[in-house]
């Protein structure tokens, strides 16, 4: 992917529970709920801003060796017009409890095969919950 003034790159999670229900984090002040994760630092690789950012603002603390690379998605970002995100996301199963801490103001459990009236950011409702639905797991 190409980065330009313009593109905000992240690190995101599909974290998934045991149900198969994945978590959504809210930032305070924005509507649209969205896979968390938060902007890699230049001195980052993207597992390593993720580990970063999930302690941050879930209070989660993950095993790198857990998480696995599910590719680089791109879309329009939720809260900052005119700009693309690009994110390296990396699915992770989760177990523990999580709270909501420094800019999350709300945390979801959503089952991604049902419908949802719940904004949801581009990336999460165009990309990545098609792409767990579709890919990820098996026809029931």
């Amino acid at each position: 992917m190409t980065v330009s003034s313009r593109t905000i790159r992240i690190a995101a999670a599909l974290l998934i529970a045991g149900d198969g229900r994945t978590l959504l984090v809210r930032k305070r002040g924005t509507e649209a709920f969205m896979q968390p994760g938060g902007k890699i630092e230049a001195h980052e690789q993207p597992l390593q801003a993720l580990v970063r950012e999930l302690l941050e603002e879930l209070g989660l603390i993950v095993d790198p060796a857990q998480a696995s690379y599910l590719g680089a998605f791109a879309a329009p970002a939720a809260n900052e017009p005119g700009f693309t995100v690009e994110a390296e996301v990396f699915l992770l199963p989760i177990e523990q409890a999580v709270s909501p801490e420094a800019e999350i103001e709300e945390v979801l459990w959503l089952d991604p095969h049902q419908e949802t009236q719940v904004p949801l950011a581009p990336l999460t409702r165009d990309l990545i919950l098609p792409f767990y639905c579709n890919s990820l797991q098996t026809p029931a």
